[in-house]
Parts: structure tokens; C-alpha cells; sequence
């Protein structure tokens, strides 16, 4: 099964209130040795892969650089990477090739540099069309930006574009939602992502609503209600569009699902390299599903060589997995393909969960076909939760 490469470059212009990533503000003096080491590290994939008992396949069909905000880097730190990857995988003729991209950073050069890597597709972290809304946060482009980097895309022959929205920004309201939207819609890019905004400790803005305060904005984010409504807006506005829900997050014209993405729901290997990447390969150690590791959240960690600590997926864990990453998008999961791979009694837990589910409007059944109804995908952290497997079932 061909592979997907991920890449990290965690530098940004400004560091967004809500952002959660790692990610932030860097010289760029640090910029050359952190290529370095991306650069090292892909050379390295081979023995990397065998430390943590991971069957490397060579082939890739999907290329993904995200961030932070990639573009800030210098085009020519840019065409080492791709050119590093080429000479050490075999990446496919038609492959997916994404690159992050933060609105007001698409110069001439930039664009010239991403058309010579192969860049095929640009997801655009627009947030939101309303001025007021951006900036509150911490973007630093407006309305007219954007719509002038689409334009600009299209011209240069980079037409599967995406853009980003979150629903539950600061000075949100109904009103401001629909005009993100109408947007979005009127620009006619074949693929959106839209996010609700996450409250946790790992953002400015995130801790300053648990804590009840008032810095960046906080006592204007909207309730959970209104940011719940603001998402099926969204669904409902897209899908008339003809931008249809795939997954939770994820919307797009027919044939411009992310195929990148889709590795991560449908449990494909990837490999990820740079600050905080992720990866997930078949694993070569008997009873053993898959194992997945991950790189250091912290850039100096990183650059410095910390240590990746593999962590064994077993087969009950596998079947875990298919179920909260396969109900995240629109179709599904297959009860059926499931019971082929892993059998009747692994199932056993997560067949009797599903009347109370249905029975909650939380997911519907079409014969195998198990899949969230809008009011789970809202509540689908609940749902995830009852297809964690019985101690006893996994003896």
C-alpha cells in the first residue's frame, strides 16, 4: 500500500490565539538547521522504520507539508526538502502534493518555487472572511487577501485549493458565520475544512476561557450552542452548494476528497517528519497490528535528535481504531469487513453498543453500514467512547 509522507515546519509569522499546534514565532536563523535535520531524517527513514519495527513501503501517493505555515520558509529550503523526498521514495506520477499555506504569503517566487516542487494542491488558513475576526486572533491578512491568492492560485494552474474556516472565533455571530460561508462558496474552491473552535490549555485564548478572563478577545467567543449551529449551518450550506461532508471537518466537490488526510481515517501508513509529526506504519513484530511513534514537540528537542518511542498497535486496539477513525467520516464503517479481518467475538462489544447509539439518534444502520448522524458527528467523542472493547473480549 503506497505511503504518505508528512512534513512539519512549525514557524509562523504570528502565533494565533487559538492555536494549539506546536508551532510559534522563530528567527529565522534556525530555519537552515532545521531543514537539515528534515533532510537527515528522510535519508535516515530506513533504519528509523526498523528501530520501531515499521514495514516501510517505498512508493508515495501523497505529500503533505503543514505547519505553522510552511511558505515562510525560503524557496530554496523548500525544493531541498521536496528533492530529498524524491531521491529517497518513489513518488508516484499522479501523487497528492499539499502544501499549508498562510493567506498574504503566496508571492511570485513562492508560487514559481511550489509549481517546480510538484505542488498540486494549497490549503489556505483563511479562519474567516470578516476583518474584524481574523485579526482578533492573530491573522494578519483580510477578505480581499484571500480571494486575491485564489485567483492567484488558479492562474499559476493550482486549482484543488482548500480552504480552512472556525466556527467560534471571537465577535462571531450568525450573521458573520453566513458571510464566511457565502465566501467561501463564491470563491468556488473544491474542498473546506471547517473546525469548531477547541478550548484546552495549549492555547492562549483556550486558557483564557477556562480561566474566565478576558485577554484576546475571550469574552466574545460565542457559547458552545451558537458555535454547534454555526457548524450545521455550515454542513447544510455547503452540501446545497455542492461542497458535500466526507468527515467530521472535512467538505469537497466530488473527486476532491484529501487523499492524504483519508490515510489517517482509513488506518493507511504514513510517515511523518519534523517537529511533533506523527507516523503510523505496519508493524514486522508478530501479534502486532501496527506501531505508531511520534517526534518531539519541542523544536530544540527535535533538532537535538531526541529519541522516537514506538507504541505497539495490537490487534484490539486496531479494531478501536477502525471504529473512531472510520465513524469520523460520512460513510462509515463496514460491520462486515471488520468481522472478516478480526472475527465475530471482537465485535461482539461494538455490535451491542450500536441499538442504544441508534436509539439516541447518535448513528443509523444500513445493513453492515454503521455510520454518525449529524447529531453524532456533534457528540462524536461520546459515541467513540462506547466502541472501546470490554476487558473481557480482548482475552
Amino acid at each position: 500500500m503506497p505511503l504518505g509522507i508528512y512534513i512539519s515546519v512549525p514557524f509562523c509569522r504570528t502565533k494565533c490565539t487559538y492555536c494549539n499546534f506546536a508551532s510559534d514565532v522563530f528567527s529565522k536563523a534556525v530555519f537552515g538547521c532545521y531543514v537539515d535535520r528534515i533532510c537527515s531524517d528522510i535519508s535516515h527513514a530506513d533504519s528509523m522504520a526498523g528501530e520501531m519495527h515499521g514495514v516501510l513501503e517505498r512508493t508515495v501517493d501523497s505529500i503533505y507539508l503543514g505547519g505553522g505555515t510552511p511558505t515562510v520558509l525560503e524557496g530554496k529550503q523548500l525544493r531541498r526538502i521536496f528533492d530529498k523526498v524524491r531521491s529517497e521514495f518513489e513518488v508516484s506520477a499522479g501523487a497528492e502534493i499539499t502544501v499549508e499555506c498562510a493567506p498574504g504569503t503566496l508571492s511570485s517566487e513562492m508560487l514559481e518555487c511550489l509549481l517546480r516542487c510538484g505542488v498540486n494542491r494549497v490549503s489556505l488558513g483563511v479562519q474567516s472572511f470578516v476583518d474584524q475576526e481574523a485579526a482578533a486572533v492573530g491573522r494578519l491578512h483580510k477578505r480581499e487577501t484571500v480571494l486575491q491568492d485564489v485567483s492567484r492560485l488558479r492562474s499559476a494552474g493550482i486549482t484543488n485549493i482548500n480552504i480552512d474556516l472556525i466556527a467560534g472565533l471571537p465577535h462571531q455571530t450568525r450573521e458573520s458565520w453566513d458571510l464566511s460561508l457565502a465566501e467561501t462558496i463564491a470563491a468556488g474552491v473544491p474542498h473546506v475544512s471547517v473546525y469548531m473552535l477547541e478550548v484546552d490549555e495549549d492555547s492562549r485564548l483556550g486558557r483564557e476561557l477556562i480561566a474566565g478572563g478576558a485577554r484576546y478577545h475571550a469574552h466574545f467567543v460565542p457559547d458552545e450552542d451558537a458555535t454547534a449551529d454555526f457548524y450545521l449551518a455550515a454542513c447544510e450550506k455547503l452540501s446545497a452548494a455542492g461542497v458535500e461532508q466526507y468527515e467530521i471537518s472535512n467538505f469537497a466537490r466530488t473527486g476532491f476528497e484529501s487523499r492524504h488526510n483519508l490515510k489517517y481515517w482509513t488506518r493507511q501508513p504514513y510517515l511523518g517528519f519534523g517537529v511533533d509529526a506523527h507516523s503510523m506504519l505496519v508493524s514486522s513484530a508478530p501479534e502486532v497490528d501496527a506501531v505508531r511513534f511520534a517526534t518531539s514537540d519541542s523544536l530544540e528537542h527535535y533538532v537535538s535528535g531526541a529519541k522516537l518511542q514506538p507504541t505497539p498497535v495490537l490487534r484490539h486496539c486496531a479494531l478501536e481504531e477502525y471504529f473512531f477513525l472510520g465513524l469520523r467520516l460520512t460513510r462509515g464503517v463496514d460491520l462486515r469487513e471488520l468481522t472478516a479481518q478480526f472475527g465475530d467475538a471482537a465485535l461482539r462489544n461494538a455490535r451491542a453498543a450500536i441499538p442504544e447509539l441508534a436509539a439516541q439518534e447518535l448513528i443509523e444502520q444500513s445493513g453492515d453500514q454503521v455510520c454518525l448522524t449529524l447529531r453524532g458527528r456533534l457528540l462524536s467523542n461520546e459515541v467513540f467512547q462506547k466502541f472501546l472493547l470490554a476487558d473481557e473480549v480482548l482475552q
